[in-house]
């Protein structure tokens, strides 16, 4: 099918969106940044050790040695364990604190959770494993039966351990290795770890006074309690058709979960801040005539299409492979210059054409409310006041329908920047108690720039006692965005010093591979210990902040993980390359070419 142009409202007034954005944003600011969320663990409800979907894991401590230890079994983990397998590394570990391999697809089992990116691009390995999802975005359950398909593929079930928190990772310079301790008590000397942690690990919750006073039950999404709801993933949850329910958290998972709590609860009270934007979902199961005419490479053909998509802009509509909502602004510039003979244009003006088409698919998408919602003031409510990539964007056929039906409301929270307390019997916001039986937590995950918090690990010390959080206190020092001075045979996965890429789980395997080739190396070559010596390190955070891109945009959002809750820069992203994903990529390689091990201090 040929992709083309989206048809947009012509009548925008920029000058008075740009206002009315600052505005809205200015409403939502709040001085403690993204303080003002809790940690979900400890004495408050525990959140963050809870495991409703497997049994305690309960064993005697563990003291082994292994050449690899992989923190986290999420896709991270997995394409680590994926690429130090294929490196001829036997002797590996991997750690995860669930129940099973998946990471946030092990955790997020909410009624209707769904890949909002689409599963051809979003989900690694398919060609390594000869495996094509079965609808353009998956559900949950299929992701997760994915990640477990990878961790069989691999042979990585039979060393991991499972239920399992890292409490401590120590280098130990007297048998040089790291000591990993964990809440078995366990001691796992580790010639090599790699933190693949992820970034979206651990719960948080949002620091409403009283929070810890309700009576009734509460759980995180991430931690969904089909005991109490009922059901399952697909939905069912008959057990809520006499419950009255709080939801508080309108990001991508409150737009996929608000349609099912709507359909089965008494009575759904959805609290909302700041309104997510909502475009077409339009999912489809996958034509098996197109998935057999795939030609080798398909996937990073894909991938690279999406990138362009997203970042880099298109050469014509029908050039998007993907033709769905996130390459929408892109397709429609790249119409516009069609339209306008293909003139050379600076990036000055590039980016004016960009604003206008974001303004225009943003205004778009707010008469689209007007369209499906029957309440004015509701559907005022609903509308988005930001440029479209402020916040995740989100997809959905159903979520604003649901807003149409007797037995749900819609609470604005805006005015006070949030829900203002819990009671014992329920939720207050703009000076009214709502009694409920039920306060179900839609409000994410720790992407914070305090990495203790964000990781969830005590304590990280490499040489000398020196610890990671004082290391990176005022900012990330990495080699390459892998490796740190000082932290021997430590390597990191994750955004810190590396590449954006819109194909989010393709940096991992840029990272894994890289990795696996630097220990394969320091194995067969009997190095004992390599780290970054520090005009490496100090080198690389020059290249870093030279090329950095300033993204005033983002920066002017309104307040969310992106701008970390508004005050700075991006606490998701860390500091990006500034030449982009395939520009680091051909960097490394570059490296690896060498074979020299440049920038490392070996020791024997």
């Amino acid at each position: 099918m040929k992709c083309t142009a989206t048809e947009q409202p012509d009548d925008i007034d920029i000058e008075y969106l740009n206002r009315k954005y600052a505005q809205e944003r200015g409403r939502r600011l709040r001085t403690e940044g993204a303080r003002q969320y809790i940690e979900a663990e400890g004495g408050l409800s525990g959140y963050y050790e809870l495991d409703p979907y497997s049994p305690p894991v309960v064993r005697g401590a563990i003291s082994d040695e292994v050449d690899v230890a992989i923190i986290g079994g999420g896709f991270a983990g997995l394409i680590a364990g994926a690429r130090l397998r294929q490196a001829g590394i036997s002797n590996l570990r991997i750690i995860e604190m669930g129940g099973d391999f998946g990471g946030t697809w092990y955790w997020n089992r909410y009624p209707g959770v769904q890949c909002d990116v689409e599963s051809y691009t979003y989900l690694p390995l398919l060609e390594e494993l000869n495996y094509i999802p079965k609808e353009k975005f998956s559900y949950g359950p299929e992701v997760f039966d994915y990640c477990r398909r990878i961790a069989k593929h691999f042979d990585l079930y039979e060393t991991a351990i499972f239920g399992t928190i890292v409490r401590a990772l120590r280098w130990d310079e007297s048998i040089k290795r790291c000591r990993i301790g964990t809440n078995h008590g366990d001691d796992i000397r580790a010639r090599f770890v790699v933190l693949a942690a992820g970034c979206l690990n651990k719960p948080k919750l949002p620091g409403i006074p009283g929070i810890e006073t309700f009576e009734g039950h509460s759980f995180h999404t991430s931690r969904w309690d089909y005991d109490y709801t009922g059901g399952d993933t697909n939905g069912g949850l008959v057990k809520l058709a006499d419950k009255r329910v709080a939801l508080i958290g309108t990001g991508s998972t409150g737009v996929q979960c608000v349609p099912f709590l709507g359909r089965y609860a008494k009575r759904l009270y959805v609290f909302q801040r700041t309104p997510s934007s909502i475009g077409e979902r339009g999912n489809y199961p996958t034509d098996p005539r197109w998935a057999k005419a795939l030609q080798p490479g398909w996937q990073l053909q894909r991938q690279r299409n999406f990138h362009a998509g997203v970042f880099e802009g298109l050469a014509s509509p029908d050039a998007d492979l993907l033709c769905d909502g996130w390459g929408e602004i892109n397709r429609n510039v790249a119409a516009k210059l069609i339209a306008m003979g293909n003139p050379t244009v600076s990036p000055a003006e590039l980016a004016k054409l960009r604003e206008m088409e974001d303004h225009k698919l943003m205004e778009r998408l707010r008469r689209r409310i007007d369209d499906i919602v029957a309440n004015k003031q509701t559907a005022e409510t609903l509308k988005p006041w930001y440029r479209f990539f402020c916040k995740r964007p989100c997809f959905s056929d159903d979520y604003l329908k649901t807003f149409n039906q007797p037995n749900v409301e819609l609470i604005d929270v805006s005015a006070s920047k949030g829900v203002e307390k819990v009671t014992k019997k329920g939720v207050v916001a703009n000076g009214t108690e709502y009694e409920v039986d039920c306060i179900i937590y839609a409000s994410g995950f720790e992407i914070t720039n305090d990495h203790r918090r964000r990781l969830g690990i005590e304590t990280i010390e490499g040489r000398e006692g020196v610890s990671l959080y004082d290391h990176w206190g005022n900012g990330y020092k990495t080699f390459h965005g892998m490796s740190i001075h000082g932290f021997p045979n430590f390597f990191y996965m994750g955004y810190s010093q590396t590449a954006t890429v819109a194909a989010h789980n393709l940096r991992f395997e840029q990272q894994g591979s890289h990795i696996a080739h630097i220990i394969k190396e320091l194995i067969s070559r009997g190095i004992a210990t390599a780290e970054p010596s520090q005009e490496a390190e100090d080198a690389w955070c020059t290249i870093i902040q030279q090329s950095l891109v300033a993204n005033p945009q983002i920066l002017a959002c309104t307040p969310g993980y992106l701008n970390n809750e508004g005050t700075g820069r991006s606490a998701l992203y860390g500091e990006p390359y500034g030449p982009g994903f395939y520009a680091f990529d051909r960097l490394l390689k570059d490296w690896r070419d060498k074979s020299d091990m440049e920038g490392f201090v070996l020791g024997s």
